[in-house]
């Protein structure tokens, strides 16, 4: 096991030390709990932001043996104390005596990345408090599982991958759909030429309500609002820009990220990404739907590879990619078409393009904290598809074309555009 991602004698011994701080971390845990793995070869793990896309998440953690979760994390009292509840009752399950109480509730994230007896987070917040948690774990060497986008802005993106190798941590992007095999093989398809040179790509993003001006409503009892605005500007509390549903909810609000383009823009934008073998670069031109007449959000690569969202021709499918000698078209639930249909089911040559292999996102991350290996999403590839998420809501605000240098990492002959690599951060919530 590499040394410097296994879980080490010193961090397991410190667990002791802080359960002072965390007096609910039993001191024994009952080896029933956990089956046979050795408490020295169990991870810690810390869960931050327990809304709803948590949900799946915690499940996953608390159904492993080899995993142990010690601490959740949320600014809504009621939503930390039901996810410590739900992890000690299902540990309590599984013990003789029926009780277990082993799991902190934080309000604050620090308090989960100060401790040294937690190896891993998951970051499960809004897109706005990505880079802050993350950066904070890393820099107290945990390994980071972060849902996606990766981040709020394009710097957030840059910095999040120098301190993941600075770090040498682990960090996985929750862009779980390269870990389904349907799309590994369209991918596939595309990267061996087997539909020829690809010009066209499709793909549908779907829409929010626009963003409003809402009425001032009293801030619950035992929410932190403040603390949820956290680095954003100040709103006064409505609840339709706080909560999480795939309505919008906040994810309508600029403030709060890239609304469609970095909902399921950053899954899209992604695979498309892995298709045509861009992780370490991408497009160099974004034009906004309206703009001269332009009729779909567009986006161009050096080599004159298009990419149109929502464009109607996409044949029911999430993402159909058109080649001068075929195409192949892939959506959730493993459907995947193509023509000729024949390219579905035909094996790869040991000389062809085999893509990395993941059958499980999370079980990915979690073997390569262990093996010291690179996960299949890390933070340079996240960071990569969160710049084309960015960057074509810059051009929808503007309603003008952004150029882009993806290698240099620059906007192009726009002062104004530049200035929205970054944004303005509220005190004290700063980088």
């Amino acid at each position: 096991m590499n040394k410097k991602h296994s879980l080490s004698r010193r961090s397991f011994l410190l667990r002791g030390a802080a359960a002072v701080g965390a007096a609910a971390i039993p001191t024994i845990v009952p080896s029933s709990v956990f089956g046979a793995t050795a408490p020295s070869n169990r991870l810690s793990m810390g869960m931050i932001g327990m809304g709803l896309m948590m949900g799946g998440h915690l499940n996953g953690m608390l159904g492993r043996d080899d995993v142990q979760v010690v601490a959740v994390c949320d600014v809504i009292r009621e939503k930390r104390e039901g996810a410590k509840r739900r992890v000690e009752e299902r540990y309590a399950e599984r013990t003789a005596s029926g009780n277990y109480s082993g799991c902190a509730a934080y309000n604050e994230y620090e308090r989960v990345c100060e401790r040294p007896d937690i190896d891993a987070v998951f970051v499960v917040t809004p897109d706005h408090w990505h880079a802050l948690c993350s950066l904070a774990a890393m820099r107290t060497g945990k390994h980071v599982y972060c849902q996606k986008p990766m981040t709020l802005t394009i710097r957030e993106g840059r910095i999040m991958s120098d301190t993941a190798k600075q770090y040498g941590v682990t960090f996985q992007v929750g862009s779980q759909q390269r870990s389904e095999q349907a799309f590994r093989k369209a991918c596939e398809i595309v990267r061996n030429g087997w539909i020829g040179k690809v010009h066209t790509i499709y793909t549908g993003l779907g829409s929010f309500a626009p963003p409003a001006t809402l009425p001032e409503q009293p801030i619950p009892d035992g929410f932190d609002y403040d603390r949820w605005l956290g680095p954003t500007p100040y709103y006064p509390y409505n609840e339709e820009r706080v909560k999480g549903n795939y309505g919008g909810g906040w994810r309508r609000f600029w403030e709060y990220g890239s609304r469609k383009n970095g909902d399921w823009g950053a899954h899209h934008f992604d695979i498309i990404q892995w298709a045509l073998g861009m992780d370490d670069s991408g497009p160099v031109e974004f034009v906004p739907k309206g703009y001269r007449g332009v009729e779909y959000q567009t986006h161009y690569y050096a080599d004159g590879t298009r990419v149109l969202r929502d464009h109607p021709d996409r044949k029911g499918h999430m993402i159909r990619f058109i080649g001068t000698q075929g195409e192949v078209s892939v959506s959730r639930g493993g459907r995947i078409d193509s023509t000729p249909g024949r390219l579905t089911k035909a094996p790869l040559l040991p000389s062809e393009v085999h893509l990395y292999e993941s059958r499980n996102h999370e079980g990915n991350w979690i073997d390569c904290i262990r093996s010291g290996k690179t996960p299949i999403c890390p933070a340079e590839i996240g960071h990569r598809t969160a710049t084309i998420c960015h960057l074509s809501g810059i051009a929808e605000r503007l309603g003008r074309p952004i150029r882009w240098d993806p290698l240099e990492e620059k906007i192009l002959n726009d002062k104004e555009a530049e200035r929205w690599i970054d944004r303005p951060r509220r005190a004290p919530y700063v980088l």
